[in-house]
C-alpha cells in the first residue's frame, strides 16, 4: 500500500528509513503502528458513536430485524477490534514465515467466531419469530430443543471447515484428512442408521408438523395423545392410561389420523323399532330424531331416513355432523341426542326393537 504524506516531511522520513531492526525500518513500525491506531479509532467511533444513534433510531421502528443487526455489531468481542487493526498494520512489516501463519491462524480464528456469533443471533432471531406463532408452550420447547440441536450440527461442522482452512493456510496437506474423515463418516452412519433415521425423522415431524403435542391421533392399531415428541420416539397417552412409545421413523413413514385437525366431525347412528310400529308413527320418527339432533347446539343434523326391513325390526339410519374435532364434547352431545329420542319415543309409544324369534306351533 503506498501511503503519500507532504514533502517537507522527506528528510524526517528519510533519517527514518536509515534505521532498521528485525528486516524493517523505523518508518515501516511507524506506519504500522499509525494504521493499527487508525484502524482501532474508527472502528471504535463507529461502534460509540455511529451505532449508538443506529441503536436509537431503530428502537423508533415496529421492525425487529434493524435491531437484531445493530445487536450483532454492538457484541463483537473485545478482540476483534484490535485483532484487525493488528492484521492492517503487519502488512506493513516484512515478517517471518512463522510469524505471518500465527497471525493468520489469530485473525481466522477471531474472525470466524466472531462471525459464530454473527449468525447465531440471526438464527435465533428467526428462530424465536418462528416459535412466536405457537401458543402452546409444551409445544414451543419441544421445537426450540430440536433448534438446538441442528444448530449444534450446524457449529461442529463450521468450525471443521474453519480448522481445515486454517491447516491448509498453515501449509499441511488436509486432502488426505479430508478423504479419512469421510470414510471414518460413513462408517459411523452404517453404523448408526437407525438412530439417525430417527433423528432425522424427528426433525421432519418438527419441520413438516403432522401432528403436535396435545394432538389425538390414530397410528395403525394405537390411538392417543401426543405428550412428547423426542428425538428418537414420541410419546401419546392412550384413552385407557397407558404410554405408548412409537419411533419417530415409524411415525413418519406410517399412514396417521388427526382427529384434532377435523372441523368438524360426521357421526351416525342406527335405530331400530318393532315391527308393530303404525304408519303414522313411522312418519313421526325423522321429525322426532331431527328435533332432538337440533336442540343440541353443538350438532347439524343432515339426513334421517328408513332405510329396511330387518330380521326384527324396522331400521332407521341417522346422520349429523358435531362442530368440534374434541371427542368429550362430541360424547356429551350424542349422549343427550339419545336420551332425548328415548324419552320422545316414549311419549309417541314408539318401541325400541330387540332379537326375538316368533315360534308358530301347528297342532
Amino acid at each position: 500500500m503506498i501511503i503519500t504524506h507532504p514533502p517537507f516531511l522527506d528528510v524526517y522520513i528519510n533519517s527514518l528509513k536509515s534505521y532498521s531492526w528485525a528486516g524493517n525500518t523505523v518508518w515501516d513500525y511507524i506506519l504500522a503502528v499509525g494504521i493499527f491506531l487508525t484502524t482501532l479509532l474508527v472502528l471504535y467511533f463507529f461502534r460509540t458513536i455511529i451505532l449508538v444513534y443506529l441503536h436509537r433510531l431503530s428502537k423508533k421502528t415496529e421492525n425487529r430485524l434493524d435491531d437484531m443487526f445493530i445487536d450483532i455489531f454492538q457484541n463483537v468481542g473485545k478482540l476483534a477490534y484490535p485483532a484487525f487493526g493488528l492484521y492492517l498494520g503487519l502488512h506493513f512489516l516484512t515478517l517471518t514465515n512463522s510469524i505471518n501463519k500465527v497471525a493468520s491462524f489469530l485473525f481466522v480464528f477471531i474472525l470466524a467466531y466472531e462471525a459464530l456469533k454473527a449468525l447465531k443471533s440471526i438464527y435465533k432471531f428467526y428462530i424465536e419469530t418462528y416459535l412466536d406463532k405457537f401458543e402452546n408452550e409444551r409445544e414451543r420447547q419441544g421445537s426450540r430443543s430440536v433448534m438446538n440441536i441442528i444448530w449444534f450440527v450446524f457449529v461442529v461442522i463450521f468450525w471443521l471447515i474453519v480448522a481445515l482452512l486454517i491447516m491448509s493456510n498453515l501449509g499441511i496437506n488436509v486432502t488426505s484428512l479430508v478423504a479419512s474423515l469421510g470414510i471414518g463418516g460413513i462408517a459411523i452412519a452404517l453404523a448408526v442408521q437407525n438412530v439417525l433415521g430417527d433423528l432425522l425423522s424427528s426433525f421432519s415431524i418438527y419441520l413438516d408438523k403432522p401432528f403436535t403435542i396435545g394432538d389425538y391421533i390414530e397410528v395403525g392399531t394405537d390411538k392417543g395423545t401426543v405428550e412428547r415428541i423426542g428425538l428418537k420416539t414420541t410419546r401419546l397417552r392412550s384413552l385407557t392410561g397407558e404410554e405408548l412409545i412409537i419411533s419417530n421413523k415409524e411415525l413418519t413413514s406410517a399412514r396417521i389420523n388427526n382427529y384434532r385437525r377435523m372441523e368438524r366431525r360426521r357421526d351416525s347412528f342406527s335405530i331400530g323399532v318393532t315391527y308393530g310400529t303404525t304408519k303414522e308413527q313411522m312418519k313421526k320418527i325423522p321429525k322426532l330424531i331431527q328435533k332432538s339432533i337440533d336442540a343440541v347446539d353443538e350438532l347439524d343434523f343432515l339426513r334421517c331416513h328408513f332405510i329396511e326391513f330387518g330380521d326384527f325390526s324396522l331400521n332407521f339410519s341417522v346422520v349429523y355432523y358435531i362442530e368440534t374435532p374434541d371427542v368429550d364434547v362430541f360424547v356429551e352431545a350424542k349422549e343427550r341426542v339419545l336420551l332425548d329420542i328415548y324419552n320422545k319415543f316414549n311419549k309417541e309409544g314408539i318401541e325400541f326393537a330387540y332379537p326375538t324369534q316368533e315360534i308358530i306351533v301347528k297342532k
